[in-house]
């Protein structure tokens, strides 16, 4: 991600911004009795305005007419998905280039690596958009050398799984936008198409969520890491662990399908790896999809007793 001015963050809506609050956009939900339910999932946020990035790399973002690599560095996508990306980024005017491998559904780890090298390194490439996200992109960035990135200077769009390039992005002093993929181009509201089309323009958005009555007053400034929290834990201690950086930070995190178990054990890394003390702030964006309690996990703890994500942090 990169530095930025003081805005608030909602996680959907992608890179930027230092916030105002330490803990925002989380509504109290539970996950108990049956079937999945979601928290925050309609915290209701809205763009207030954009600003030219004003960050040390200017020239990573793409301007109309060029080159964009559509590949999948993570789980392989469907046609339609890759379609719709495609169809969406000539809409917006860019010149889309399908990786190899996007869409082979035998490919390999090597074929993963290979297409990301080759955006990386292509000249006539200006950005990468990631068609979806999933699982293996450790697996990936755990081979391509970060001075491949560096060297790239290029932006890289995603979520969810991407979580990992974004860490890697970051340990390399480069931007990237945190926003959503494919699904930009299929089903998602016309304002967070709007944003995204801006930030990969190079617009900053800056927003506003509703508050909660969790939140903490405060101001915090420093680079934002975020992503989802399974991926995020998964990045620690590798070489390319953007809490390391030295730099002040604002830990956005989110997840889906996560039940609370595991977003517990998650949190309680990132505590005992100093992540959480360590953060200038933390933002939670949405937790969709939490499975309801089951097995021998009631929602208790040695940490005590937690309906929702949000009294896991209050702890």
């Amino acid at each position: 991600m990169d530095m930025t001015r003081k805005t608030l963050v909602k996680g959907m809506f992608g890179m930027a911004v230092a916030a105002p609050l330490a803990l925002a956009g989380c509504s109290r939900g539970s996950s108990g009795g049956s079937g999945a339910t979601n928290e925050g999932d309609d915290t209701p946020c809205e763009v207030t305005g954009y600003s030219p990035y004003a960050g040390s790399h200017p020239g990573a973002f793409p301007a109309p007419g060029d080159r964009i690599a559509v590949i999948s560095p993570s789980a392989t996508p469907s046609q339609a998905q890759v379609d719709a990306t495609v169809a969406g980024l000539e809409a917006w005017g860019y010149v889309p280039v399908q990786g190899k491998y996007v869409c082979v559904k035998t490919r390999t780890l090597a074929q993963c690596v290979e297409d990301l090298e080759w955006a990386l390194a292509d000249p006539a490439i200006k950005a990468i958009f990631c068609v979806r996200g999933g699982y293996a992109a450790s697996e990936v960035m755990d081979i391509v050398p970060l001075a491949h990135v560096a060297e790239a200077g290029k932006l890289i769009i995603g979520y969810s799984d991407i979580t990992v390039y974004h860490a890697a992005w970051t340990t390399a002093g480069l931007p990237s936008i945190h926003a959503s993929m494919a699904a930009t181009f299929m089903d998602l509201p016309e304002a967070c198409v709007e944003s995204t089309r801006r930030l990969l323009a190079g617009e900053v958005p800056s927003y506003r969520v509703a508050r909660s009555p969790r939140c903490v007053d405060g101001e915090a400034t420093g680079v934002l890491i975020a992503g989802n929290l399974s991926t995020l834990t998964s990045t620690l201690g590798t070489a390319y662990d953007f809490t390391k950086t030295g730099s002040p930070y604002i830990l956005v995190l989110e997840d889906v399908a996560e039940d609370m178990q595991h977003i517990h054990r998650f949190l309680a890394i990132l505590k005992h790896e100093g992540v959480l003390a360590g953060a200038a702030g933390i933002i939670l964006g949405e937790w969709t999809d939490v499975p309801a309690y089951t097995g021998d996990y009631d929602g208790s703890s040695r940490g005590g007793t937690f309906a929702s994500v949000a009294d896991m942090i209050d702890r």
